[in-house]
């Protein structure tokens, strides 16, 4: 019986809207993903290395970090007060018209002026992302049940490498326009392919409903109620939509009572545990390695050995692995867990380095093909933990553990860390394969390995628990919610009482 309806509830209708929604939000995260995958097979185009007078690893480096430099920008001073005041889907509408501004620019650079169009443009790129890639984790989180709030926010990702590897591939077919016309416009018909997923992605938002935890936080009840109603029917019973509902009132008002402000991130204690777990992850994120695959993967393939044109195949290849790779972490998150498909992502990622490393040493220049093939082949189990591991939880993480009024700021200011780390390796990486060459993968190892005790011993879990639960997970002092003194949901929407014992005793 429990099996027959719990098959009734996975095909109800908010279940499909909720896959639907949480899914075109995703196509945010795809022209995100797609600016950073096409910009790897920009930078290597003789096109766009002639526009700009052949710049060299630094200036290389330059156009990659200063993106980050928009973005942390943004996550600083934009992101939030965008969430907060024109709610998570308005938010995430107006910076995709300013990522299409940043994009209009890169594609338009021309004459004397060329670079400076192009560090203008990713600036204004990297603004515009800032607000898109938290606004969207945020709906998504904010509109998912517990139980499967991992795996909603994961398709977040899941979009992010979907473009990513289109950007790979539409990189890839370039090289095959190598006439004149190729060579003058190629790049920037790459470039300006992204406005397609954009115009979609503005043309559907205004179709979507708020969510309900920013309608009340703005005293929009009623609103928010019919909102979760139809992200829930037939998937919670009437009870349990009200229940969920009062919930979050309940804890809207126990904040707005509590004297908490934003400033209290960094002076309250249970707030302050949020803070600095989610920023030192989305830094870790980064610091991983992660930012030099993404940009740099087919100068990396072309250091092992394969041709340019290859080498973006390889690439796209890669990034396509991704996806399945995203997929799978989709669907585990909600049932492993955070930490453990965090810790195990870095260990994976630890071993790749370590043999990407090692192997060029042993037999420099090219010399063995078979050690080659096995750098490569490492790269790809790299990427695999990082889908599994960095790339989908530490959004996942820093988007659910953060009060309903301070949400975005907190994301926010988190993802800032992350935006910085991003910066630091865009400029690292091209200049340490330069004078280091392989040594510098040894660099990355040793952070990959230090990642795992910290996630293992400092991050709580928090599979399972409701947004307006996480109080109790990081011993705050506010008003805690009923489902609070319960365990996670059953299958079929029920509590039971376990699990509050263990949470008091925890030391996060």
């Amino acid at each position: 019986m429990e099996t027959m309806a719990w098959r009734k509830i996975s095909l109800s209708k908010a279940v499909l809207r909720l896959h639907a929604f949480c899914l075109f939000l995703a196509l945010g995260s795809f022209v995100w993903g797609y600016n950073v995958g096409v910009l790897a097979s920009v930078l290597v185009h003789p096109g766009f290395k002639d526009t700009l007078d052949r710049p060299d690893a630094s200036r290389s480096g330059i156009i990659t970090a200063i993106y980050y430099l928009g973005t942390w920008l943004s996550y600083i001073a934009l992101a939030h007060p965008a969430a907060d005041r024109l709610g998570r889907r308005y938010a995430a509408l107006a910076g995709m018209l300013v990522l299409c501004i940043g994009q209009a620019l890169q594609a338009g650079a021309t004459g004397s002026g060329a670079f400076a169009m192009v560090i203008a443009g990713r600036i204004v790129s990297g603004m515009g992302t800032g607000i898109v890639s938290t606004s969207v984790p945020l709906y998504q989180s904010e509109i998912a049940p517990a139980k499967q709030r991992g795996k909603y926010v994961v398709m977040n990702h899941i979009g992010f490498v979907a473009g990513l590897a289109s950007g790979f591939w539409v990189g890839y077919a370039i090289t095959f326009w190598d006439n004149a016309r190729g060579h003058s416009l190629g790049w920037r018909v790459s470039i300006a392919l992204s406005f397609i997923p954009a115009s979609l992605f503005v043309a559907g938002l205004p179709f979507f409903h708020e969510s309900p935890r920013w309608l009340v936080e703005h005293g929009k009840s009623e609103e928010a109620l019919k909102t979760l109603k139809f992200y829930r029917q037939g998937f919670f019973t009437a009870d349990e939509i009200l229940h969920e509902i009062s919930d979050i009132e309940r804890s809207v008002s126990a904040f707005r009572s509590s004297g908490l402000v934003w400033t209290s991130l960094f002076t309250d204690a249970s707030l302050f545990a949020r803070m600095w777990r989610s920023a030192l992850l989305q830094f870790m994120a980064q610091m991983c390695g992660a930012t030099a695959m993404k940009y740099y993967l087919p100068m990396l393939f072309e250091a092992l050995g394969l041709s340019p044109r290859l080498s973006l195949l390889a690439g796209g290849i890669e990034s396509t692995l991704k996806i399945a790779c995203t997929v799978v972490e989709m669907l585990i998150i909600d049932k492993a867990g955070r930490t453990l498909t965090l810790t195990l992502g870095a260990a994976v990622m630890a071993f790749s380095m370590m043999i990407n490393g090692a192997l060029p040493l042993a037999y420099p220049n090219n010399i063995n093909r078979a050690s080659d093939y096995v750098c490569i082949v490492f790269v790809f189990i790299y990427s695999f933990g990082y889908s599994m591991g960095f790339g989908p939880a530490a959004w996942v993480y820093g988007s659910e553990i953060f009060p309903t009024a301070i949400r975005a700021r907190g994301l926010s200011f988190a993802a800032s860390t992350g935006a910085i780390g991003s910066i630091v390796i865009a400029q690292v990486w091209p200049v340490g394969i330069h004078n280091l060459g392989p040594k510098i993968y040894f660099f990355f190892m040793a952070i990959n390995i230090a990642c795992v005790p910290v996630v293992y011993l400092l991050y709580p879990e928090t599979k399972g628990r409701a947004l307006e639960d996480m109080d109790v997970l990081f011993r705050g002092s506010a008003t805690v919610s009923q489902t609070s003194l319960l365990g996670p949901e059953g299958a079929d929407g029920s509590r039971s009482p376990k699990g509050f014992q263990r949470l008091e005793n925890s030391n996060p």
